[in-house]
């Protein structure tokens, strides 16, 4: 069953596995399959996503572009947190980008992998509390305003 953490205003779902390094995630389907995202923290400091242009089936490398994320203050990609071959690319994000800002961890999943080298990589990926303790610190060192709790205006 999937816990979610707040950090501030961000969100960390305690069930996935992350590379908190590039704000991606992934989850572990049944099939052997792992569905690929990008965090709550990633979609809160990008603001309002405008374009997802997902990278066409076939092998990524560890660390290559899966993706290219357009918001309106930021323009960069979404690396392939595992080396192996996309399957198929989230085709409700072309008619509403917006649905990553709104559920990072359900709906707004950007590609479906097989992975290729699983068993190398999964020792990477942080998960339950040690991934919201990595996330803590990270947005704390980095002073990620964008998960900070806007103070109510007592002006």
């Amino acid at each position: 069953m999937s816990e979610t953490v707040k950090i501030g205003k961000c969100i960390i779902q305690t069930d996935l596995h992350y590379l908190v390094e590039d704000h991606s995630w992934v989850r572990f389907n049944d099939d052997g399959s792992v569905t690929v995202g990008i965090t709550d923290v990633a979609e809160n400091m990008a603001g309002p996503i405008l374009h997802v242009y997902a990278r066409k089936k076939g092998m990524r490398q560890k660390g290559q572009s899966l993706a290219t994320i357009e918001s309106g203050k930021w323009v960069g990609p979404l690396k392939a947190p595992i080396t192996g071959e996309i399957l198929e690319a989230n085709a409700a994000l072309d008619k509403d980008p917006g649905v990553v800002n709104r559920s990072p961890y359900g709906e707004g999943w950007v590609v479906r992998m097989k992975p290729a080298k699983l068993d190398e990589e999964r020792q990477f990926f942080l998960t339950g509390d040690a991934a919201v303790e990595a996330y803590r610190k990270r947005i704390d060192e980095q002073n990620l305003k964008a998960c900070a709790e806007v103070a109510p205006d007592c002006g």
